[in-house]
């Protein structure tokens, strides 16, 4: 790839991670009433019918009750730590294909983008405790590594394919 190819890459990939962690940043400035999809939810679905037909599931998560008997807040529930679990995913990917266009090794790319993201998950845990009607939740930080790690493990696994796709094309 020609060099100014490669740094035109690597700019927009750059500007494109810092304005999604802009992003994350005002979402996170949100309160919770603003974020809630309990008002929508309850529109669409019908709690007391989702009873008779959801697993009796009951746990705790950072001290909060998720359980059966409130069906619209296990619906909530998930879909706010797939959301946890995607925007970190995105983040971690932005600065992966940022850093692979850069001359370093793929490891040095891959940790370095997961360090920033692990590390913007925890500054945005920290942030969130300044908002009024939110809290910050260490047990969010490992959510949201999971979806860095989803990130890491995708560009591994499309390095992986294109290696072998160009081997086959050598032999």
């Amino acid at each position: 790839m020609p060099q100014s190819s490669s740094k035109r890459y690597y700019y927009l990939f750059l500007i494109a991670a810092v304005l999604w962690m802009a992003f994350i940043f005002i979402k996170s400035g949100e309160s919770y009433q603003q974020q809630s999809l309990r008002p929508l939810l309850e529109t669409k679905l019908s709690g007391l019918q989702l009873m008779n037909k959801f697993p009796h599931w009951e746990f705790s998560y950072d001290h909060q009750k998720i359980s059966w008997q409130d069906p619209i807040g296990v619906i909530e529930f998930f879909i706010r730590k797939a959301g946890h679990v995607s925007e970190f995913a995105i983040l971690a990917l932005l600065w992966s294909l940022a850093l692979l266009e850069k001359s370093v090794k793929v490891v040095i790319a891959l940790l370095t983008s997961s360090i920033i993201s692990v590390l913007y998950a925890a500054t945005d845990e920290w942030h969130q405790t300044f908002i009024v009607g939110r809290t910050g939740h260490g047990i969010d930080v490992v959510v949201d590594t999971i979806g860095v790690l989803l990130a890491v493990l995708l560009v591994l696994m499309v390095l992986w394919i294109r290696t072998r796709i160009k081997r086959r094309r050598i032999s």
